[in-house]
């Protein structure tokens, strides 16, 4: 590993770089922060792709592309008199130092739930912070990890199950009003007017479903997304291996019958799985 020293001097080494391509490359003279904002999100995804599946190499590389945007966006700030990374930077420490007076005050924290017990009051004290304890959630968060964030806070300050087996009763009490609005849509409702309601009606009670399911993850210390990416992965390598037999013996999948799909999903199940 490197000394705090080279660590410094990489550092500087890509600012340098990025003052070169802002000055000297016609592409990276031209971005701004609306035109960059896609490539950020693209960027973050892999990331994220290459952080679920363990892979080093890749997790090295994506980081890189993640801080060039850091050092993209606080370039754009500099140029446009507002922020530098040096603002960057120190506004983060000072937010680091705030929120952990159990490490730079008097403030005794034992254990992990100790921190995160405060962290919601401390934030809304905060200049320029969360005025309340909802308002940290980002708008344009992915839904899932959006309900998941919602919660956390809401439990930050007391607000949540007293026994986290009592969350299996409103569980079931959403399957229970979701199946009835189904129900309702393909069995009972005949007018169009009738059935865009009934439509409604079961979209909100699915995302009740959902919004429990995720309550229950979190009770339980499951991490939802992270729950559901695993269950993508696991599909995708098993109906990878059914397309692939499929292939080997010459067929088409949509020729197959599903019993000799489920065959070979079943022996897809054998192959051991990382995770």
């Amino acid at each position: 590993m490197h000394s705090r020293q080279e660590k410094m001097e990489a550092f500087g080494r890509l600012l340098d770089v990025m003052d070169d391509l802002r000055e000297k490359c016609p592409w990276d003279r031209k971005q701004t922060n609306e035109s960059l904002r896609p490539n950020t999100i693209e960027e973050t995804y892999e990331l994220c792709d290459a952080l679920m599946k363990e892979d080093n190499l890749n997790i090295c590389k994506e980081l890189g592309d993640v801080l060039l945007h850091i050092v993209f966006y606080s370039k754009i700030g500099e140029e446009k008199g507002a922020f530098d990374v040096a603002d960057v930077c120190h506004k983060l420490c000072d937010k680091l130092i705030f929120r952990h007076p159990h490490v730079y005050g008097d403030v005794k924290a034992e254990t992990a739930s100790d921190v995160k017990r405060t962290w919601e009051q401390i934030k809304t004290k905060e200049k320029d912070g969360n005025k309340t304890v909802l308002s940290g959630v980002p708008d344009a968060l992915p839904s899932l990890i959006k309900a998941y964030r919602i919660q956390d806070k809401a439990r930050n300050v007391g607000f949540d199950w007293e026994e986290r087996r009592d969350v299996w009763k409103k569980v079931k009490e959403e399957i229970t009003e979701f199946e009835a609005e189904v129900e309702t849509l393909y069995n009972n409702a005949e007018t169009d007017e009738a059935k865009a309601a009934a439509k409604q009606h079961a979209t909100e009670e699915f995302g009740d479903v959902m919004f429990s399911l995720i309550n229950a993850a979190r009770l339980y210390k499951i991490n939802p997304d992270n729950a559901l990416e695993h269950t993508n992965q696991k599909f995708i390598k098993r109906f990878n291996y059914v397309e692939a037999k499929a292939k080997e013996k010459g067929q088409d999948l949509k020729d197959l019958t599903l019993e000799q799909m489920d065959a070979w999903w079943n022996e897809a199940k054998q192959i051991p799985t990382k995770g």
